[in-house]
């Protein structure tokens, strides 16, 4: 039967710490009928792998003996890159035989082969990691989470407006809220890069709504919080860390005696509600947004279920459009009208 929506997805077979066994075991859990992957890697080991796959799974293996580690350096990996998994996977975008490339590889190398082989949609200047994270009162667009530790008001802004269109997708709302995160709520607070780059989305953005500090990433009182690359990973890794630390306090404390087993048999359903709730690897998946092409990064160290749910994240983000989503709104915008955006600090 032939299938005209199908959604073609590449992956890197090889990329990341558990892989190719948590790649293509995330693959056998995610079973899509609208949905053919081709996956990039050592063949042997991939057919390996690949032989416990559930019917109904559409895919390919496209062989390579070329691997990007997390041990090579940037130069020595763009000698190869190209010919190696991530690079055969975003090359298949490029060529536009793939909608999207998913890849656990390391996140510096399969951004820099993404730049070079993709190149950046014209009025971005750098790329930026986006994901959704989970909050109280509602999910999070959060952008940069790790691509540039420095960054310039125009890198900013550009990430407000990526912000914007990946929340509109993805959350399917109108009124979205845009914010700044800084070490206070206080217009005074903040370095000179923030406080500028605060005065523009003003400009740009009737539904931004200031700064908002750390602890706020929690709540979900926003839909799209900016931030800079350095700070947005030291707040990923820490809200993640913190989750881990809560989940696993929780259950060695209901586990100490016999009453707290008991207790432990009568709260499950809950515990098991907040450990979802609380799981990063329900969440897994982020776009590096500003290419031309849709290309998402799982965590490095991604299980299973990690990188399952990876690939959901990843056909959601096909299915909702976000990269015409993007360059849409980067045409209303008034961006490149404001010489303010192109200040270093």
């Amino acid at each position: 039967m032939i299938m005209f929506n199908r959604k073609v997805i590449a992956i890197d077979g090889m990329g990341g710490d558990n892989a190719p066994r948590a790649t293509l075991g995330g693959l056998s859990k995610f079973c899509a009928p609208d949905c053919h992957f081709i996956i990039f890697g050592n063949g042997e080991i991939l057919k390996e792998y690949s032989s416990s796959f559930p019917r109904g799974i559409s895919y390919e293996i496209r062989h390579t003996d070329i691997v990007v580690t997390p041990e090579m350096d940037v130069l020595s990996s763009l000698r190869t890159g190209k010919e190696s998994s991530m690079g055969m996977a975003i090359q298949a975008v490029k060529s536009g035989e793939a909608d999207a490339v998913v890849s656990s590889g390391n996140t510096g190398l399969y951004m820099a082969l993404a730049k070079i082989i993709l190149k950046t949609i014209e009025g971005i200047d750098r790329p930026a990691i986006a994901s959704i994270i989970p909050g109280k009162s509602g999910r999070m667009v959060c952008l940069d989470l790790g691509a540039n530790s420095e960054c310039t008001v125009k890198n900013l802004v550009d990430f407000a407006i990526m912000g914007e269109a990946i929340a509109r997708s993805v959350f399917d709302k109108e009124n979205i809220k845009l914010a700044l995160l800084n070490i206070g709520t206080e217009e005074s607070k903040g370095s000179r890069l923030v406080k500028n780059t605060s005065e523009i989305l003003k400009k740009l953005f009737d539904n931004y709504v200031g700064f908002v500090e750390g602890d706020d990433l929690g709540k979900g009182i926003v839909d799209v919080i900016i931030t800079d690359g350095f700070t947005g990973n030291v707040a990923l890794k820490t809200i993640e860390g913190t989750a881990k630390y809560i989940v696993s306090e929780f259950r060695d404390s209901l586990s100490n005696s016999i009453g707290s087993r008991i207790t432990a048999i009568l709260t499950m359903p809950y515990i098991n509600s907040l450990k979802k709730k609380l799981d990063p690897r329900l969440y897994n998946g982020a776009i590096l947004s500003g290419l031309n092409g849709v290309v998402v990064k799982s965590h490095g160290n991604s299980d299973e279920i990690g990188f399952s749910n990876a690939i959901k994240f990843t056909l959601n983000i096909l299915k909702n459009n976000i990269f015409d989503r993007i360059q849409e709104q980067l045409k209303k915008s008034k961006v490149h009208y404001v010489p303010e955006c192109h200040e270093e600090q």
